[in-house]
């Protein structure tokens, strides 16, 4: 028996070659017991046959006898080796076969927990160039000079500034520089978001940008539909606006980049790699800290509904939930100096 082993294979076709190979075994297994099951049997005819004619013969059989006599307790020895064989036999390829199995799913879970890895780690490396942005853009001088003093022609030159910048970086939908009061006073978009003048002091992000102890820090909210960004998804980042542009002058204003989520976390998620059949039956999500779908590949959920992920404290695991679905996730591993928010790439698959 010969079965062969593809070059580079990967563990799910190893583990199908080993299945292979267990019915192979199996298979031969049983033909040979057959065999010898049916050879035990002729065997004990034969002996019957024999024992028949010693009889008939009389004192001249008597040895014929003994010897037909033998044949048949050999006979029962080569039927019970047989029967044990099988047993044997039996449960061990029966046993292979279970370990075999076990092998495909555990094979199958670990390329999910990869995959969902996969997909986090591409929103933490894009999220951190979101960190950097939003820090250097604070030391711009046109901004700064707009914190420092609004004036009319300030605020036109810094929104023209910031103008400049969003044509650059497709990735956002604006840019608010506010004042320490709360106030929106300039943007990048003004003549598709009129949000100069509008208070923002009620929203986490500012809070937390405004306490910032420094400019080489920065804040983030978690993922939200804005009502002055006509409800997009947006990750906020903020970092401290200060005089002079310098990390540790004194605070005058608050920088906030809106990045545009929705579409950048579809691509993440939709872009998994999955086969086609597989893809069917799967489902890719990012869920914040909270548990709260922030991204899905079939577009339910998001910012509605949260998962009833069972991490038990595991940074990265694969668990079947009661219905059966297989269910791999892992935490995010932070990229560079960007810590990540706790948040999970997870990956929920329906049995073939």
């Amino acid at each position: 028996m010969s079965v062969p082993v593809p070059a580079n294979a990967s563990p799910r076709a190893l583990t199908g070659v080993v299945a292979e190979a267990a019915d192979a075994l199996s298979s031969l297994t049983d033909a040979n017991i057959r065999i010898i099951q049916d050879i035990t049997g002729r065997m004990r005819i034969l002996a019957l046959n024999a024992l028949i004619e010693a009889a008939r013969a009389g004192e001249h059989g008597r040895g014929f006898s003994v010897v037909a006599g033998e044949v048949r307790s050999v006979s029962t020895q080569i039927a019970d080796v047989a029967s044990e064989l099988q047993q044997s036999l039996g449960g061990r390829i029966d046993a292979l076969k279970e370990a075999t199995e076990q092998m495909a799913a555990q094979a199958r879970a670990d390329r999910l927990v990869d995959l969902a890895l996969n997909a986090i780690e591409i929103a933490d490396r894009n999220l951190y160039e979101r960190t950097c942005d939003v820090r250097w853009w604070a030391t711009d001088a046109a901004v700064v000079d707009c914190a420092a003093g609004p004036t009319p022609g300030a605020v036109e030159y810094a929104s023209k500034r910031l103008g400049v910048i969003l044509s650059s970086y497709t990735v956002y939908l604006d840019l608010w520089l506010c004042d320490l009061a709360g106030r929106i006073i300039a943007n990048g978009r003004p003549d598709r978001y009129r949000v100069v003048g509008a208070q923002v002091g009620h929203e986490p992000w500012y809070a937390r940008g405004r306490d910032l102890r420094s400019g080489d820090d920065y804040a983030v909210a978690d993922i939200d539909a804005c009502a002055l960004l006509k409800g997009a998804q947006v990750a906020t980042y903020v970092a401290s606006v200060r005089e002079g542009g310098d990390a540790h002058g004194k605070p005058i204003g608050v920088l906030a980049v809106h990045f545009d989520w929705e579409p950048q976390s579809r691509a993440i998620v939709q872009g998994v790699r999955l086969t086609p059949e597989e893809a069917s039956r799967t489902r890719v999500m990012l869920v914040d800290a909270k548990r709260r779908i922030i991204a899905a590949s079939d577009g339910r959920g998001i910012l509605t509904s949260d998962f009833p992920l069972m991490a038990e404290g595991r940074p990265s695991g694969s668990y079947t939930d009661p219905s059966g679905r297989l269910v791999a996730f892992h935490v995010t591993p932070g990229y560079e100096t960007y810590r990540g928010l706790g948040w999970y790439g997870v990956i929920e698959q329906l049995p073939q």
